[in-house]
Parts: structure tokens; sequence; C-alpha cells
């Protein structure tokens, strides 16, 4: 038998990084587009696929009703409903049965029973009352073993052992007795047998069953429900075999016991499969018992189809089957997470210029990267020997590209619906795919369900054979509503994910044709076609999906702006200020004549920041200041006056009810273009982020400069910075200082310096993706769409040229030894930035399950080490070489750790 799967609890650990560390749901992490629940008989509807519980819960209890419910319904001449007929036998009290059968009852529900109902129904009635009197204590003891270590019987709950036993005995003996209606008499029965069961009276509920259910000859709910109890008792004498069988027969012939049948079962070995196969008498019995192997395997399902295909090809459980192994393929083809290509510019798509990082302190920059990538390598290749996968070569988690062994590795794997990019599956995969589509055309031309026919159509959808699968469906006649809304469903999908090229026309046909999947109704977050809600939110739904689609399209089409919301807010911009991304955006928000799918669907994501012009140019203008242009900076800010502050949420925990609202700023605080303090130029005298700017930086003497304001907005920050820029074109003491200040500017608002939220679209220097070196050579980290965007997180990376050229400038002015000691020590700051982008390019590719792996990752710490000093400490060596002397040097070898070390060498 071929194995066509891992076990998901250990290829869950792969498929989707998006939850790697954190709380997730595998039953949300992939596109529910074709509905396990449209088999017709509902009672399987708990054995479709599910890895997030034990059995599937997307459903509602009522669609498998209680066939002891429909029982008791049709007992009362369907007076009643099957809600209310639910609440008289499940919930109503027994003192309302007496009152009625004293004559007294003034229950709304019982006069629905009619005039005389209880002389009419009194058996009925009669058996209710008694049940209602029994159930509370319808329980096993517990009973301590010898190897127990603990006791955890609750001392006040219930069981059948308070009963008085002979007097229950007798009692239900003589009510059986009396009893005229079989069924009643047959209930009475259950009850002996179950009472006996629960006083682990084992041998006697054996033979309750003998003397008061099968005499009866009715094999109706009752019957099973006696024969669960019975194979209760046959477990508990040991008899294993026959106490499964009996399991067995209650799985098969029950709707609403299924599940509690199918855990009492103990179908664990092979030696118990084939006890049920040898006493399969009928082809009903060997199907579902192939089912039940099919169900509990781990392996390729479809040598057991076959199997239940030659018995019945029209059976309800092979649809089960067939339905759970599609949506195991669609876990593998249609996750709803893509993360970016990792290293440089996908050969297929030419994008932004951009650049993903992930969080880590910039003090330790090595140290921390290879402990996250020895991580997750170690997991990966653990289960790799595990499973006797092989690894050709050395397979760095941040490849782009993806070899045969790098599935496992990087499961950023493309969208199978992306055009023009080369995507790939691994042939277990495929292998499955195909073997499925094989199975499912030869059952469809058999079986006489639309099934099959809809299944087939599916696959061939998963196949990217578009037309074929749309040629299937427009043949398909049914008028079962479920298959008919699935049928409408795949056709919207065929025709949207064959699309080229979305454009204007093809917008307009989306909005006459399938506005319902993308117009949101009132009051609701999702339209209408989402599917059943998870623990961690609402399942990804085929809204979902075609949104993916078109964000992918528009992407591929260079219409980032488009793309990006799809699916995300304006405001989320801020989070990743990206320059070419956010003029794409503007240009959207700036287009005449938009379609009405473009007004209604994308342009509704272009929510409240305020002023959307002051909002873009802010943009512009940091991005500007990053690259010291400040004369285009002061153009952008000119237009941004009328900023009102970075657009925030505050999130009030303060009750078990999350409330958010938009964040205020006081007149006092730092809001993305107000209250810049001049510390910004000074120094810092000690890393620490964390403490306040007076404890970390020091003021530098601004005394030749007064046009330095104590208190800042952007424009006047960047009217300082062009006449400091001015002055320092001259070739004084003043010049060598205005340069200086301009150079401290740069590196304080870099990802080293305390300041370095200003020009980020942030509000403070918390740490964060922004404020990270990861991969700082990424061309486009977004391959495929911005989905997802706020997972990661992207800026273009500092230039720390820009700030030791302008110190470069005032380190040939200066004639003061110690103010030069300062500015080599900038200097050299700024470069020691350089040296942890070059150490981000450059992270060792070293595979975990190499038995050297300790040497050489060893072997290139030394190597990083050795490049540090001969190429990274240039302007250390200056300072040591020429300032060793200076009151600076000696100051700052005891608050900074790195410069002390290097100065002892």
């Amino acid at each position: 038998m071929k194995k066509y799967f891992l076990s998901l609890a250990v290829l869950s650990l792969f498929y989707t990084e998006s939850n790697a560390c954190g709380w997730s749901d595998p039953d949300y992490e992939y596109f529910n587009l074709f509905t396990q629940s449209i088999i017709k008989d509902k009672s399987y509807l708990p054995f479709l696929h599910s890895y997030s519980t034990r059995f599937y819960t997307g459903f509602k209890p009522s669609q498998i009703p209680d066939e002891n419910i429909e029982s008791w319904k049709k007992f009362f001449n369907n007076q009643l409903s099957y809600s209310e007929t639910d609440f008289l036998v499940n919930k109503m009290n027994m003192n309302d049965l007496n009152e009625l059968k004293k004559g007294n009852s003034t229950n709304t529900l019982l006069t629905k029973l009619g005039a005389g109902s209880y002389q009419k129904y009194h058996e009925g009635i009669d058996y209710l009352i008694e049940a209602k009197y029994l159930e509370p204590y319808m329980s096993i003891n517990y009973v301590e073993s010898s190897n127990s270590f603990y006791d955890n019987e609750d001392k006040t709950s219930k069981n059948a052992t308070n009963l008085d036993y002979d007097k229950t005995v007798s009692a239900l003996t003589s009510l059986y007795n009396a009893a005229k209606n079989p069924e009643i008499k047959q209930r009475y029965g259950y009850q002996l047998i179950r009472f006996n069961h629960y006083t682990r009276n084992y041998d006697v509920a054996l033979q309750a069953f003998k003397t008061y259910v099968e005499p009866v000859k009715l094999k109706g709910p009752v019957y099973f429900m006696s024969l669960d109890q019975l194979a209760g008792a046959q477990r508990g004498l040991e008899m294993k075999n026959d106490a499964n069988w009996n399991f067995f027969q209650v799985f098969m012939n029950s709707k609403s016991r299924k599940e509690s049948a199918f855990i009492s079962m103990k179908l664990s070995d092979t030696a118990s499969f084939n006890n049920i196969m040898k006493r399969a008498g009928t082809n009903d019995e060997k199907n579902m018992a192939y089912f039940l192997l099919g169900y509990e395997d781990f392996t390729n399902p479809i040598p057991i189809m076959e199997k239940m295909y030659d018995i019945n090809p029209d059976s309800e459980i092979l649809k089960v089957m067939a339905v759970r192994s599609i949506n195991e393929l669609e876990r593998n083809y249609l996750p709803t997470y893509y993360y970016a290509s990792t290293n440089g510019t996908d050969s297929n798509v030419q994008k932004s210029t951009t650049n993903t990082t992930t969080d880590q302190t910039k003090t330790e920059p090595t140290e921390v990267k290879e402990k996250e990538l020895s991580f997750w390598q170690k997991i990966v290749r653990f289960f790799k020997k595990l499973f006797g996968i092989k690894s050709d070569a050395v397979s760095d988690s941040n490849k782009a590209d993806q070899s045969d062994d790098e599935l496992l590795d990087n499961p950023n794997r493309i969208p199978f619906y992306a055009k023009n990019i080369s995507y790939y599956y691994d042939d277990k995969t495929k292998d499955f795919l195909d073997d499925l589509e094989k199975f499912t055309e030869k059952t469809k031309t058999k079986s006489k369900d639309e099934y099959w026919q809809i299944a087939d159509a599916y696959l061939k959808f998963l196949k990217k054979d578009y037309k074929a699968s749309t040629e299937i469906l427009e043949d398909i006649k049914t008028n079962n509503p479920e298959y008919l809304e699935q049928i409408k469903r795949m056709k919207v999908l065929n025709d949207i994910v064959s699309q080229p090229k979305i454009t204007a026309e093809y917008e307009n046909h989306l909005m006459k044709d399938y506005s319902e999947y993308f117009i949101e109704k009132e009051g609701k977050k999702e339209p209408v076609q989402t599917e059943e809600d998870s623990y961690y939110g609402t399942v990804p739904s085929t809204a979902s999906f075609l949104k993916d689609v078109l964000a992918n399209r528009y992407f591929l089409q260079g219409e980032d702006g488009k793309s990006f919301l799809m699916s995300n807010k304006l405001s989320d911009l801020q989070y990743n200020p990206n320059s070419q991304l956010v003029k794409s955006v503007e240009d959207f928000y700036r287009k005449p004549n938009k379609s009405q799918f473009e007004q209604q669907i994308i342009a509704k994501n272009i929510n409240s920041v305020g002023n959307i012009d002051a909002f873009f140019n802010l943009i512009y203008g940091d991005r500007a200041m990053r690259m010291a242009d400040f004369e285009k900076a002061k153009s952008y800010y000119q237009k941004a006056q009328g900023f009102a502050g970075i657009p925030r949420i505050d999130y009030d925990w303060s009750s078990n009810v999350e409330k958010t609202s938009l964040h205020q700023y006081k007149p006092s605080d730092y809001n993305g273009f107000n209250n810049i303090p001049n510390l910004v130029f000074g120094h810092n005298v000690w890393e620490s982020f964390q403490s306040d700017d007076a404890t970390s930086m020091k003021i530098e003497d601004y005394t030749p400069f007064p046009f330095i304001k104590t208190d800042m907005n952007k424009l006047e920050l960047v009217d300082a910075l062009i006449q400091l820029k001015t002055i320092g074109n001259g070739k004084d003491e003043k010049a060598a200082k205005a340069n200086q200040l301009v150079g401290n500017l740069l590196y304080n608002t870099s990802i080293l310096g305390y300041y370095r939220e200003l020009f980020v679209m942030d509000i403070d220097n918390s740490n964060g993706g922004k404020y990270d070196f990861w991969n700082t050579d990424k061309k486009t980290p977004y391959r495929y769409y911005y989905k997802n965007f706020l997972d990661s997180s992207y800026i273009e990376p500092d230039n720390f040229d820009l700030a030791i050229n302008y110190y470069k400038k005032a380190l040939d002015l200066a004639t003061n030894k110690e103010q030069k000691a300062r500015i080599l020590f900038q200097m050299a700051s700024a470069e020691q930035g350089k040296y942890y982008q070059y150490e981000a390019k450059n992270q060792a590719t070293i595979d975990y399950s190499d038995p050297k792996y300790s040497e050489k990752s060893d072997a290139h710490l030394k190597q990083l080490d050795e490049i540090k000093n001969q190429k990274f400490r240039t302007y250390f060596a200056m300072i040591k070489n020429q300032y060793a002397d200076t009151e600076t040097a000696k100051g700052l070898m005891g608050s900074c750790s790195y410069f002390g070390y290097f100065m002892k060498r």
C-alpha cells in the first residue's frame, strides 16, 4: 500500500508558518471551497475531515436528528414538533408529568396532546415518569484501582449504586410485565440492562438483554440503545470481540449514536478489524468495516475505497471517504497563508524593491538569528530523519527557490492559481490527486448520485483544468439544493481563477454576475458565502479565496495599490511604509473614473487616516529625510501640515469584552509630525531604548544655531537641517559642528538610533519588525499579493553612508581633539550598522542534520568576526590608534561595552 501522507500531527508543523509560534487552528488554515457537508446522510457529518477536533464539528446538531426522539414523536401521533418532543422527553420536569397523570396539568405544551391525553398515552407517560426518576442516577460508579495516583471521584455525585438495587429491579420488572405496548415494554428492558450495567452487574445485564429486549422482536431505536448498553457490559466482562461487534452494529444502525459507538469500539489493531470482517455477513457490514479501517488509517485510502466501490458504488460512506480525501488535498493546495520570498527577487516576478524583517534586538543579531534558525531547522531535520526523507543539500529556510527537498523546510508554496509563476507540489500529492481523480471518474459512471460528478469537477479545478471542470458542471442535472450551491460556487471559481488578466470589463462582469461574493451584507462582516465559524474565527470562505485570486492578478499586473487594498486598509500602510507601494496606493486613490468594482470593493478599504493627502505626503517626506534629501522632504512636509496623527487603535481589556477606540493624541504627544525634541541632534550616552530620552541622550551645544528649537514639528526640523547643511558647506569650526549635527540626526533616526521611530510612521521606539536587520538585501518580499501584510515587516533599509559622509566632513573641519574622538565614535556606530546589514545578508547555510553542524557554525561565526574586524572597525581603529588618550575615548570605554572590548584587544 503506497503511503501518501505523513501524519498531520507532523505536517501541521510545516504547512503553515503563520502560526508556527502561537496557538493555531489547522481547520482555519486552508480555504473551504469544497463543502464536505453536502453528503446526503447527515449522520456521518461527525466523520468528515477535521484536525482541530476529534470529530468534525462544522454543522448544527439539529442536522442529525435523534431517532429516539423521532420514535417518541411518532408515539404521540405527531401532535408535537421534534423540538417539543425533545423538550418533553429530555428537559420537562417530572412533576409536570405527574400533574398530567392526576388530571391537574396546566403545562401549555402538554395541552397540545389533546383532551384525555393521559388516558390515551398513559403507558408512555408512566414510562417517562419512571425514566426521569432514574436518570440522575444513570452513571457508573467510580472504583479506584490499586494503581490510582489520586482519588478523582466526586463524592457528591449520584450513580446507580445510590439506588436500592432490589427495589429498582423489582419495580422495572413489574412495569415491564404490565406494559402492553411492545415499544414501551422494550424501553423498560433497556432500563434494566442499563441499570445492571451501571451497577457493574454485567452478567445480569447480558441476561436482561436476552430476557427483556430480544423477545419483543423490535429492531428500532430502543433495540440499538439496549445493544449499546449490552456492549458496554460485555466490555466490562473483557468480552472485547463481542463488545466491538455490538458497538459496530450500533454504529451501523443508529444515526445519533455513531460518535459514541465509534469511541466505544476498540478497533485499534488489525486483529479487531479482522474479527469484524470475519463476522460481517452482509455487504453492508463489510462495507462499513472497510469504512472504519479507512477512517482510522493514516495511509492511502484509495485501496480501501476500491473495495467499498466493488461492494456498492452508491454507498453513502464511500462519499464520506472521498470527501475526506478531497479535503486533505485542499489543505495541501489551498493554504490561506503564503510567505514572501526570502532571498532576493523571484525570477518570474519583478516587483517593488522591498525588504522583509523579523523581530530581533540589534545588540546581538547573530546570536538571536542563529537561535531561531537552529530551532526550526532542528524540528524539520528531526522529522525528516524520522520518516526517511532525504536531504540532498544544505537548505536554508531563506532560499527562494524550492528544491524537491524543500517542501517541508519552506512551506511558502505558491498559490496554485497564481499566473505566470512556476509552482511546485511534491510527487506524492500529485500522485494522490491523479489516483483520486481516476477513482472519481470511474465511480461517477456507476453511481446514480451526482455527487461524484461534482467531486470530479472539483479535482479538475485543483489540477487547473478549468475548462474540463466547467464542462462537467454544466452537464450535471440535480435538484439537490446543497449540490446546486456547490455547483454554482465552482462555476464562479473556474471563471475567476481561469481569467489571465483582470480588466475593467471583467470587473463589471464580477459586479453584475458575482456581486454576492464580494459585497458584504449589512450587519455581516463577511459575504454570504462564509463557511461555518471555528473557535479561532470565521473559517476562510469562497469569497476570501476569490479576493486572493484577484489580489494575485492585480499584483502580477503591476497594480500594487489595488492588490494591497483587496486585503488591507489604507491605514495599514503606516506599519510598512515602503515608498513604491505607497505611491501605487496613492495612484489608485486618485484614479478618476473608477469602475463600480473598484469603488465598492477596493476603495471601501480606504479608511480614515484623517487628512489623506497629508498622510501620503508625510510618508514621502519621511522617506526623503532618511535619504538625506532635505529639500524634497520639505516640499512634502509643507503639504502634510494638516496631519492629525498616526491612526492607532487603543484596546481596553478592563472587561471580558474587548473594546477598541481610535487613539487620541495629547497636545504634547509625538503624533508623527509634532513634538520632536532637540535631543534628536544629540548623541546617546548609553544604549537604552526603554529609558526616557533625557537619560539616554545628551544635548549638544546649539548656541551657534539658534534656529534649532527646543521642540519642533517636522517642517521646522527639516528647515533646521537645510540651514545646517548650508552652514556645513563652510570651512570653519561652525561648519564642522553643523555637519556633525546632521550626521547625528541621520544616525539617531536610523534603525540603531534612539529616535528610530521618527521617519518610519511609528509613535515610539519600542522593538518590532521595523527595527530589524533581517534580510536587508530583499528586493521583493511580497511575491504573490499583499495578504497578511501586517504579519511581516518591510521598510527600505538605512543608508548609513549618508550619516558617515556628514561625519567625514565634520572630522575634516574639526580641530578639537575631543570633538574628533566623538565624531569618530559616531562614525564607528554607523559603521556597526553596515556590519549588521552585511551579517544579515550572509547567514550560515548549514544543514542542522550535518554531524559537523556545531563545528561549521563556529567556523562561520569566526569568519564573520574576522570580517567585522577587517572591514567594519575602521573608525574604532582610528580612535584606538590616534585618540585613546582623550577623555571622550576613556568615557566611552566605560559606557560602551563593545568599544571597551575593542580598545583592550
